[in-house]
């Protein structure tokens, strides 16, 4: 039976350096970020709060806010407000409440 490819073919895929994120990376991240704080407010706050928090810090790259602070200071505020609330509520839910 025929070889369909050629044995010698050898397929190469491209992969972009890991350098820095480029700004619309960032920007996106911003984004998420502020989306998933937004719907940790409503439903699943342990797990949308921290997903919150680490876009907001992958979005600022460690070195500032950049061109758009307002979606990164969104992400960040409420992943922190969220998971707090998180935190409080989970605590709560002891049968003898938060300070037993």
């Amino acid at each position: 039976m025929a070889r369909l490819t050629h044995p010698n073919r050898t397929h190469r895929t491209y992969r972009a350096p890991a350098g820095p994120r480029r700004a619309s990376d960032r920007a996106t991240l911003g984004i998420v970020g502020a989306i998933c704080g937004i719907v940790g407010l409503v439903a699943l706050p342990i797990v949308f709060g921290p997903v919150a928090i680490l876009c907001g810090w992958l979005a600022m790259n460690g070195r500032g806010f950049g061109r758009q602070p307002i979606p990164v200071i969104i992400a960040l505020t409420l992943g922190i407000i969220v998971t707090v609330l998180a935190i409080i509520m989970l605590a709560g839910s002891r049968p003898g409440g938060l300070f037993i």
